[in-house]
Protein backbone atom coordinates (compact mmCIF):
# COMPACT_ATOMS: atom_id res chain seq x y z
CA UNK A 1 0.00 0.00 0.00
CA UNK A 2 2.74 2.44 0.97
CA UNK A 3 4.83 1.57 -2.09
CA UNK A 4 1.83 2.18 -4.35
CA UNK A 5 0.91 5.51 -2.73
CA UNK A 6 4.46 6.88 -2.73
CA UNK A 7 5.08 5.67 -6.28
CA UNK A 8 1.94 7.45 -7.47
CA UNK A 9 3.05 10.64 -5.71
CA UNK A 10 6.56 10.47 -7.19
CA UNK A 11 5.44 9.32 -10.62
CA UNK A 12 7.86 6.38 -10.53
CA UNK A 13 8.38 3.11 -8.68
CA UNK A 14 9.78 3.79 -5.20
CA UNK A 15 10.80 0.87 -2.99
CA UNK A 16 10.20 1.75 0.64
CA UNK A 17 11.41 0.15 3.83
CA UNK A 18 14.36 -0.56 6.10
CA UNK A 19 15.17 -3.85 4.38
CA UNK A 20 16.58 -4.21 0.88
CA UNK A 21 13.77 -6.46 -0.33
CA UNK A 22 10.33 -5.21 -1.42
CA UNK A 23 8.66 -5.61 1.96
CA UNK A 24 8.07 -3.49 5.07
CA UNK A 25 8.35 -5.42 8.36
CA UNK A 26 6.27 -2.93 10.35
CA UNK A 27 3.17 -3.87 8.34
CA UNK A 28 3.96 -7.57 8.69
CA UNK A 29 4.29 -7.26 12.46
CA UNK A 30 1.16 -5.11 12.54
CA UNK A 31 -0.83 -7.71 10.62
CA UNK A 32 0.52 -10.49 12.86
CA UNK A 33 -0.32 -8.66 16.09
CA UNK A 34 -3.79 -7.69 14.86
CA UNK A 35 -4.46 -11.31 13.86
CA UNK A 36 -3.19 -12.65 17.19
CA UNK A 37 -4.94 -10.21 19.51
CA UNK A 38 -7.95 -8.81 17.64
CA UNK A 39 -9.44 -11.77 15.76
CA UNK A 40 -11.91 -12.17 18.64
CA UNK A 41 -13.53 -8.87 17.61
CA UNK A 42 -14.50 -10.15 14.16
CA UNK A 43 -18.20 -9.41 14.75
CA UNK A 44 -17.63 -5.96 16.32
CA UNK A 45 -16.28 -3.67 13.59
CA UNK A 46 -16.18 -0.57 15.82
CA UNK A 47 -14.07 -2.21 18.51
CA UNK A 48 -11.91 -3.89 15.86
CA UNK A 49 -11.29 -0.55 14.15
CA UNK A 50 -10.46 1.32 17.37
CA UNK A 51 -8.20 -1.41 18.72
CA UNK A 52 -6.40 -1.66 15.36
CA UNK A 53 -5.80 2.09 15.49
CA UNK A 54 -4.36 1.85 18.99
CA UNK A 55 -2.20 -1.19 18.25
CA UNK A 56 -0.93 0.31 14.99
CA UNK A 57 -0.08 3.64 16.64
CA UNK A 58 1.82 1.93 19.46
CA UNK A 59 3.73 -0.23 17.01
CA UNK A 60 4.68 2.71 14.78
CA UNK A 61 5.66 4.95 17.71
CA UNK A 62 7.89 2.44 19.46
CA UNK A 63 9.40 1.22 16.18
CA UNK A 64 10.41 4.79 15.37
CA UNK A 65 11.76 5.34 18.89
CA UNK A 66 13.77 2.10 19.03
CA UNK A 67 15.23 2.49 15.53
CA UNK A 68 16.28 6.05 16.30
CA UNK A 69 17.98 4.96 19.52
CA UNK A 70 19.81 2.10 17.78
CA UNK A 71 20.81 3.84 14.54
CA UNK A 72 20.72 7.49 15.64
CA UNK A 73 18.44 8.04 12.67
CA UNK A 74 14.89 9.38 12.27
CA UNK A 75 13.33 7.15 9.65
CA UNK A 76 10.05 9.01 9.23
CA UNK A 77 8.80 12.31 10.55
CA UNK A 78 5.19 13.50 10.68
CA UNK A 79 6.00 16.79 12.41
CA UNK A 80 4.55 18.77 9.51
CA UNK A 81 1.20 16.98 9.79
CA UNK A 82 -1.63 17.89 12.12
CA UNK A 83 -2.32 15.85 15.23
CA UNK A 84 1.03 14.08 15.49
CA UNK A 85 2.89 12.80 18.55
CA UNK A 86 6.58 13.73 18.51
CA UNK A 87 6.53 13.31 14.74
CA UNK A 88 6.42 9.53 15.17
CA UNK A 89 2.70 8.91 14.62
CA UNK A 90 -0.10 10.99 13.17
CA UNK A 91 -3.84 10.67 12.78
CA UNK A 92 -3.57 9.73 9.08
CA UNK A 93 -1.46 6.63 9.62
CA UNK A 94 -3.35 5.70 12.79
CA UNK A 95 -6.68 5.69 10.95
CA UNK A 96 -5.07 3.75 8.11
CA UNK A 97 -4.02 1.03 10.56
CA UNK A 98 -7.59 0.90 11.86
CA UNK A 99 -9.02 0.48 8.38
CA UNK A 100 -6.42 -2.11 7.43
CA UNK A 101 -7.15 -4.03 10.62
CA UNK A 102 -10.82 -4.33 9.71
CA UNK A 103 -10.02 -5.37 6.12
CA UNK A 104 -7.46 -7.90 7.36
CA UNK A 105 -9.67 -9.63 9.92
CA UNK A 106 -12.94 -9.52 7.98
CA UNK A 107 -11.73 -10.23 4.45
CA UNK A 108 -8.02 -10.93 3.85
CA UNK A 109 -7.39 -13.50 6.57
CA UNK A 110 -10.40 -15.70 5.67
CA UNK A 111 -9.49 -15.47 1.97
CA UNK A 112 -5.84 -16.48 2.43
CA UNK A 113 -6.75 -19.14 5.00
CA UNK A 114 -9.04 -20.83 2.50
CA UNK A 115 -6.43 -20.43 -0.22
CA UNK A 116 -3.58 -21.94 1.83
CA UNK A 117 -5.74 -24.84 2.98
CA UNK A 118 -5.57 -26.10 -0.57
CA UNK A 119 -1.80 -26.64 -0.39
CA UNK A 120 0.03 -29.53 1.32
CA UNK A 121 1.41 -28.70 4.77
CA UNK A 122 4.88 -29.88 3.73
CA UNK A 123 4.95 -27.37 0.87
CA UNK A 124 3.78 -24.53 3.11
CA UNK A 125 6.43 -25.40 5.70
CA UNK A 126 9.13 -25.43 3.02
CA UNK A 127 8.02 -22.06 1.63
CA UNK A 128 7.85 -20.57 5.12
CA UNK A 129 11.41 -21.70 5.84
CA UNK A 130 12.68 -20.21 2.57
CA UNK A 131 10.97 -16.89 3.26
CA UNK A 132 12.29 -16.89 6.83
CA UNK A 133 15.86 -17.40 5.61
CA UNK A 134 15.48 -14.57 3.09
CA UNK A 135 14.16 -12.20 5.75
CA UNK A 136 16.96 -13.08 8.19
CA UNK A 137 19.69 -12.61 5.57
CA UNK A 138 18.14 -9.35 4.43
CA UNK A 139 17.98 -8.12 8.02
CA UNK A 140 21.66 -8.93 8.63
CA UNK A 141 22.77 -7.18 5.43
CA UNK A 142 20.52 -4.16 6.03
CA UNK A 143 21.72 -3.83 9.63
CA UNK A 144 25.29 -3.79 8.34
CA UNK A 145 24.41 -1.06 5.85
CA UNK A 146 22.89 1.14 8.54
CA UNK A 147 25.93 0.58 10.76
CA UNK A 148 28.14 1.80 7.92
CA UNK A 149 25.88 4.81 7.53
CA UNK A 150 26.51 5.66 11.18
CA UNK A 151 30.26 5.50 10.59
CA UNK A 152 29.90 7.69 7.52
CA UNK A 153 27.88 10.13 9.58
CA UNK A 154 30.59 10.41 12.23
CA UNK A 155 33.13 11.30 9.56
CA UNK A 156 31.00 14.26 8.42
CA UNK A 157 32.02 17.12 10.70
CA UNK A 158 29.07 19.45 10.29
CA UNK A 159 27.21 21.51 12.85
CA UNK A 160 23.59 20.82 11.99
CA UNK A 161 21.52 17.74 11.43
CA UNK A 162 20.27 19.06 8.10
CA UNK A 163 23.78 19.62 6.74
CA UNK A 164 24.99 16.24 7.96
CA UNK A 165 21.99 14.52 6.42
CA UNK A 166 22.61 16.15 3.05
CA UNK A 167 26.30 15.19 2.98
CA UNK A 168 25.69 11.61 4.08
CA UNK A 169 22.97 11.05 1.49
CA UNK A 170 25.21 12.40 -1.27
CA UNK A 171 28.00 10.04 -0.20
CA UNK A 172 25.67 7.08 -0.15
CA UNK A 173 24.19 7.86 -3.55
CA UNK A 174 27.68 7.63 -5.01
CA UNK A 175 28.34 4.33 -3.23
CA UNK A 176 26.97 0.82 -3.84
CA UNK A 177 23.52 -0.06 -5.18
CA UNK A 178 22.42 -1.20 -1.71
CA UNK A 179 23.11 2.24 -0.26
CA UNK A 180 21.32 3.92 -3.16
CA UNK A 181 18.31 1.67 -2.51
CA UNK A 182 18.20 2.74 1.15
CA UNK A 183 18.54 6.46 0.51
CA UNK A 184 15.95 6.42 -2.28
CA UNK A 185 13.54 4.55 0.00
CA UNK A 186 13.79 7.27 2.65
CA UNK A 187 14.24 10.61 0.83
CA UNK A 188 13.53 12.54 4.05
CA UNK A 189 15.95 10.54 6.15
CA UNK A 190 17.15 12.62 9.11
CA UNK A 191 20.36 11.89 10.95
CA UNK A 192 20.37 13.04 14.57
CA UNK A 193 23.47 14.38 16.27
CA UNK A 194 25.23 12.31 18.88
CA UNK A 195 25.42 13.94 22.31
CA UNK A 196 29.21 13.89 22.23
CA UNK A 197 29.51 15.13 18.63
CA UNK A 198 30.65 18.59 19.72
CA UNK A 199 33.46 17.05 21.78
CA UNK A 200 34.63 15.01 18.78
CA UNK A 201 34.55 18.08 16.55
CA UNK A 202 36.41 20.23 19.09
CA UNK A 203 39.12 17.61 19.54
CA UNK A 204 39.57 17.40 15.78
CA UNK A 205 39.76 21.18 15.49
CA UNK A 206 42.32 21.48 18.28
CA UNK A 207 44.43 18.72 16.76
CA UNK A 208 44.50 20.51 13.41
CA UNK A 209 45.57 23.73 15.09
Amino acid sequence: MEVVLVSLQKGKLVTRGFLIGPYLPIYGFGATFITMFLSRYYDDIVVLFVMSCVLGALLEYFTSYIMEKIFKTRWWDYSNRKYNINGRVCVNTTLSFGLLGVILIRYLNPFFENLLNGFPNLLLTFLAMILWIIIVLDTVVSFNIISNIKRTYLSSAKDTTEEVSKIVKEKLKNSSILYKRLVNAFPNLKFTLYKNFENIKNKTTHKDV
